[in-house]
C-alpha cells in the first residue's frame, strides 16, 4: 500500500463499509459501478481450430479495430447486474448510463446509492452538463455518489465483477463491438 492511513482515509473506507453493512432495501439499492476500457482486436490470419489432443492455434499478429468501454453496475444484495457497452468513456456516456440505471434497471427505487471510484467523469456535473436543467436535477435528486478511497478500489464490488468477467469471457481478443455485446 502506498497511502499513509490517516483518519480521513479510514473515515472514507468506513463510510463505504458501513453502507455495505446496511440491510437490503429495494427502494434504496446500493450499486457498485465501474467501467473497463476494452481494445477491440481482430486476428490477421484465420485461427486453426482445436482437434483432439491439439489446442486451438492462432498467430500472435493482430489488427486493432478501435476500442470500447464497458460499464458495469452491480447490486449484489438485490442480485442485479447491468452491463452496457459504449464507444467511449465521456461525461455524456457516464450521464446516459446513470440515467439508464435510474430509468430502466432500478426504476422502482427512490434513491440509488452508487459506489464508484474517483474518475474524472464520475461527478454530478456530468449530468448537469448533458441534460436539460430540470431533468438533470430530477436525476441528481434520485442518486447519491459514494467514492472509494484511492488505493482502496477493492471496496468497489463492480471491480471484482469486472475481473470475473475478464477471466470468463472478455480477457481475450474480441474483434468488434457487436461480438463484445453478444
Amino acid at each position: 500500500m502506498y497511502k499513509k492511513i490517516d483518519k480521513g482515509y479510514q473515515k472514507r473506507i468506513l463510510t463505504i463499509l458501513n453502507l455495505y453493512s446496511k440491510g437490503y432495501d429495494p427502494k434504496y439499492p446500493i450499486i457498485s459501478l465501474d467501467e473497463r476500457y476494452k481494445p477491440l482486436i481482430g486476428d490477421i490470419k484465420n485461427r486453426i481450430p482445436m482437434k483432439p489432443g491439439n489446442p486451438e492455434k492462432h498467430d500472435y499478429q493482430y489488427k486493432r479495430n478501435g476500442t470500447a468501454n464497458i460499464f458495469v453496475a452491480v447490486d449484489f444484495k438485490g442480485g442485479k447486474r447491468d452491463i452496457t457497452v459504449t464507444d467511449r468513456r465521456t461525461k455524456l456516456d457516464f450521464a446516459l448510463y446513470i440515467k439508464h440505471l435510474a430509468d430502466n434497471v432500478f426504476s422502482n427505487a427512490k434513491k440509488l446509492r452508487i459506489v464508484m471510484d474517483n474518475l474524472n467523469t464520475h461527478i454530478y456535473t456530468s449530468i448537469l452538463e448533458n441534460f436539460e436543467f430540470k431533468e438533470a436535477l430530477d436525476l441528481i435528486h434520485k442518486i447519491v455518489f459514494y467514492y472509494t478511497q484511492k488505493y482502496a478500489s477493492w471496496l468497489n464490488t463492480a471491480e471484482i465483477e469486472i475481473n470475473v468477467m475478464d477471466t470468463q469471457c472478455t480477457g481475450r481478443r474480441i474483434r468488434d463491438k457487436n461480438l463484445l455485446i453478444s
